[in-house]
């Protein structure tokens, strides 16, 4: 990904070059499409991730790039933090655990990544580097059921399961870290994100990963329920445009801000276009399992207003292109992912 690719309207390249940056979580799938961005920018990046099995980190995310950044092999959650967070202008934090249904069944692992290494993190910040600017990602599942679309930074938060409540506390220790330490923290609150890289080994991270695999490997896609639930999803190019603004953004500090889809589809719309554009896999209709029933949410969508306001972001790679370019790089790489 090139700056010209990210962004005609800023100069990414004027303030990241030789600027140095952590990205947390950075063998993960945003994470390493962040990481080789800032790299291709011109910044100075060290990538941390622990690469805790079936949580989405690969080394192969980063070939090519090795010769370009540091990779360090190391858990958030340890007491190398402290010496990690030094002497970085910008840190981004992607580090986490992001399966809702893992999260049901293994709660205390998730409080402890989600929770007490965001602490961590922000800990280490303050005694070692507080001059330094923190972008947390943040998700909209913390949201739970909408009481109204799209779904907008005022909205209540009631999370649906243990991952939402954790991120949400991991998110609300930046916010506060922010307004009593005056560590520059915000969070950008993700919605469905897709694209190269993406954990497709299994379906307990995201759905569309798992649908993405199926449909490569010719096989049936299960839709759960009648298919008429919308949701929105974000291109990961995108995403990564909206990082790298809020890195360099000031009026961000403290806040929350949402990264929307430009429009919700229908699961059967998303899953149509995807076997269309793959050119192969099928589909059928079949009833909700009851563990996901329990914390599905129903429709749910987002607002980019607030990000198009602070950031001047919104999001560019229609759907069908996204699902192109996502399908063209797993035929190519499929044994690294599969």
């Amino acid at each position: 990904m090139t700056a010209t690719a990210l962004a005609a309207d800023v100069d990414l390249a004027a303030y990241y070059a030789g600027r140095s940056v952590l990205v947390t979580g950075g063998l993960g799938f945003v994470g390493s499409n962040l990481a080789r961005a800032l790299a291709d920018l011109g910044a100075r990046v060290v990538v941390v991730d622990s690469l805790i099995p079936d949580y989405g980190g690969c080394l192969f995310n980063l070939d090519g790039y090795e010769d370009r950044l540091k990779i360090n092999i190391a858990d958030v959650r340890g007491h190398g933090i402290e010496y990690l967070v030094r002497g970085h202008d910008i840190i981004f934090n992607l580090a986490g655990q992001v399966s809702h249904i893992n999260s049901m069944r293994d709660p205390f692992t998730d409080l402890d990544i989600n929770c007490r290494a965001q602490l961590s993190i922000l800990e280490a910040c303050r005694e070692g580097n507080p001059q330094t600017k923190v972008v947390f990602a943040g998700t909209r599942q913390i949201y739970g059921a909408p009481q109204y679309l799209p779904l907008d930074e005022r909205h209540p938060v009631h999370p649906a399961d243990v991952n939402g409540i954790n991120k949400m506390a991991g998110e609300w220790y930046h916010i506060l870290y922010n307004n009593v330490y005056g560590i520059r923290a915000c969070s950008l609150r993700l919605t469905n994100t897709y694209g190269p890289r993406m954990l497709v080994r299994h379906s307990r991270q995201t759905a569309l990963g798992w649908f993405i695999r199926q449909a490569l490997d010719n096989e049936e896609i299960e839709i759960w329920g009648d298919g008429r639930q919308l949701r929105d999803y974000t291109y990961v190019d995108d995403v990564v445009d909206a990082f790298l603004r809020a890195g360099m953004t000031e009026a961000v500090n403290g806040k929350v801000i949402n990264l929307g889809g430009r429009a919700p589809v229908s699961h059967l719309e998303l899953i149509s276009s995807l076997v269309e554009v793959a050119g192969s896999g099928s589909y059928r209709l079949v009833p909700f399992p009851p563990e996901r029933k329990v914390i599905d949410i129903g429709d749910a969508y987002s607002s980019f207003a607030l990000a198009a306001e602070l950031l001047g972001w919104e999001p560019k790679v229609s759907l069908r292109q996204g699902l192109a370019e996502t399908t063209a790089f797993y035929r190519r790489h499929k044994e690294h992912y599969w």
